[in-house]
Order: structure tokens, then C-alpha cells, then sequence
């Protein structure tokens, strides 16, 4: 094993999206809250990479970051690089980041009742961006979202182009924003909770969608969850997060077979065991930190049941475990002061 620095350098070779010690403040009348504080990863061409953690991690800020959407005022970007196709996006001016959002990162959020306009048809939204960035016509976008909505299970999509966002179920609502998202065949997808308000049969359908889309596009997906059983379905590679940071990152089968630092394994602990072996769950000790003053040191600390003398006096490392098996965490530093 050895030490790695915070801002992990990402491979250049096969990913797609860089995204280097990246920081995002909420100025708020209590203080400054830490959202996002230093948090590097790199997504790969064709896989699907969940970010992964408690409300209040910072998933959602740290995705919602790649593209700027953070809402400013209170937040604000304030640190990093985002790296996508050899571009810093956090330097783009906004006329070339509109030509990259919705047309080659586009983005489904959780709450598809907040993103779909409730006075106009969906087929309308949906070809809305096909006909911004692109110079197909009204009749060839019709066609195009039609077949989008076929696509993802929507019947009778010619007559339900016209439906208002009110005239469907939750999970068709959910399936028309990844049409909206799919409808400029972007490059990189970032889902943000899509199936936190479905019922189980409808989860189970959209998962299958963006593996479908994986595996037939080539896609590439970032995919926020605190569900656990959502990642076992879906991922290629994880990001764990705690406090604004990053705890551990690796393949499904690193962080599911062989969890490094305690905050994983104490996730995996609050899973049900279907086997019997355990009778109850095993939950973890204590509160999420106050992001407004956080710890400089091991953010984790306060709840470890495995913490040491060193993690009140300097930040947790990056410990590469294996190949693209990365952990923060002072249990694996060879030698501690």
C-alpha cells in the first residue's frame, strides 16, 4: 500500500470525466457550510459510477457541481477542476457550458414533479433541447421523443406526446425527464435519486433502463443513491462519502467483498441479511458532523469505533489498497506517527 496525495491524479487514458479536489461552500446565516470539501473521482467511457452516502454526504452538491448548477446565491463553487474532454467546465463561459449541458451531460433529478413545466405537454419538453442543440426540425424532434417514450415503456406514446406532466403516474413522469435527458445522446448521464419516489416494481424497471443504456450506448453514468441494494444492481465502481468527503472509493466487488474503512463496513452493516446470520442491524453510533465546522482532521472520528490517537491530529490519507482501490483512512498507513 501506499500514500497517495488528496487530489488524486485520474487516469487519462480511459475516463471520460476528471473531477480533481473539488469544493463547494454554502454561505448560510449560521456560517459557511463545507457541502463539497476536496473530493476527487474520475468516471470511465461506458460505466456506470455511484456516488454513495448519507443525506447530507454531499453526492448531490459534489454532481450538481460538474455542470454549475449549484443555486448562487448561497452556494458557490470555489475550488477544483472539473475535466471533460480536456475542457475545465468550472472555466467554461456559461454560452459554451449551455452547448455541453442537456446535450452531451445531461441530467435526471429526483423529484420529476419539480422538473417537468406542469403548463406544457411533455412532448413538447422533451424536444425542446433535440431542437436547441441540434438542427432537426419540428417533425424530426416529434419523431425522435416519440420514439424515446416507446423506448422507455411509455404506451401509446403518439397520443400521450400531447399529455401534460399531471396526466401521468410517478414512474412515467420519471421515465419522460430520461427522455428529456436521453434526447441529445449525451456522453455522460448523471442520475440523481431517479428512483427514490417510485414504488419497487417501478425501481426495478427504471434500474433495468439505465442498464439497458449502459450496455447499448456506451454511456457513461454517475449515479447518486444511498441505497445500497441500488448499487449492488447497478454499479461498476463506488464513491463512498462522508462529511463533504471522500472515505473510499473502488470496484462493486472491492467495497461490497472486501469494505476498508469503517464508515463503509458500517453501512454494510446496517444492510438486512437475508440469510439468517444476523439477527439485527448493526447501526452506526452517532450524528452526520456539522458541515459549518467540520474537523480538519478525520471527519469520521466522533463515530469510529476503530479510531486512533492520530486521527485528532492530522487529516485521514489516501491509502491505495489495490489498483483502483483507494481508501482514506489512517488504520492503513504502513507506519503511524
Amino acid at each position: 500500500m501506499k500514500n497517495l496525495k488528496n487530489d488524486l491524479t485520474p487516469s487519462v487514458t480511459t475516463s471520460v470525466l476528471n473531477i480533481r479536489n473539488l469544493k463547494t461552500r454554502f454561505y448560510t446565516p449560521a456560517g459557511v457550510v463545507k457541502a463539497v470539501d476536496g473530493v476527487s473521482f474520475e468516471l470511465h467511457r461506458g460505466e456506470c459510477l455511484c456516488l454513495v452516502g448519507e443525506s447530507g454526504c454531499g453526492k448531490t452538491a459534489a454532481s450538481l457541481s460538474i455542470l454549475r448548477l449549484i443555486d448562487s446565491p448561497p452556494g458557490r463553487i470555489e475550488g477544483g477542476e472539473v475535466i471533460f474532454n480536456g475542457e475545465d467546465l468550472l472555466r467554461l463561459t456559461p454560452r459554451k457550458l449551455r452547448e455541453i449541458r442537456g446535450n452531451r451531460i445531461a441530467v435526471v433529478f429526483q423529484d420529476p414533479q419539480a422538473s417537468l413545466n406542469p403548463v406544457l405537454p411533455v412532448g413538447d419538453q422533451i424536444t425542446e433541447a433535440i431542437r436547441l442543440h441540434s438542427d432537426i426540425g419540428g417533425k424530426a424532434a416529434r419523431e425522435k421523443a416519440i420514439g424515446l417514450m416507446k423506448r422507455l415503456g411509455i404506451p401509446s406514446a403518439e397520443t400521450r406526446f400531447d399529455d401534460y406532466p399531471h396526466q401521468f403516474s410517478g414512474g412515467m413522469q420519471q421515465r419522460v425527464t430520461i427522455a428529456m435527458a436521453l434526447s441529445c445522446d449525451p456522453q455522460i448521464l448523471i442520475a440523481d435519486e431517479p428512483t427514490t419516489a417510485v414504488d419497487v416494481t417501478i425501481k426495478v424497471q427504471i434500474l433495468d433502463i439505465f442498464k439497458e443504456l449502459k450496455e447499448t450506448r456506451q454511456m457513461s453514468l454517475i449515479f447518486i443513491t444511498h441505497d445500497l441494494g441500488v448499487v449492488a444492481e447497478i454499479a461498476d465502481r463506488v464513491v463512498i462519502m462522508y462529511g463533504g468527503r471522500v472515505a473510499e472509493s473502488g470496484t462493486i466487488l472491492d467495497i461490497f467483498d472486501s469494505p476498508k474503512h469503517p464508515y463503509t463496513v458500517g453501512l454494510l452493516n446496517c444492510l438486512p441479511n437475508l440469510t439468517g446470520a444476523r439477527d439485527r442491524l448493526t447501526p452506526i453510533p452517532g450524528n452526520i458532523p456539522d458541515l459549518i465546522d467540520p474537523p480538519e482532521t478525520c471527519i469520521f472520528r466522533p463515530r469510529c469505533s476503530k479510531a486512533l490517537p492520530v486521527c485528532e491530529i492530522e487529516p485521514a490519507p489516501a491509502i491505495e489498497i489495490d489498483s483502483g482501490h483507494t481508501v482514506f483512512c489512517h488504520l492503513y498507513r504502513k507506519t503511524i506517527a
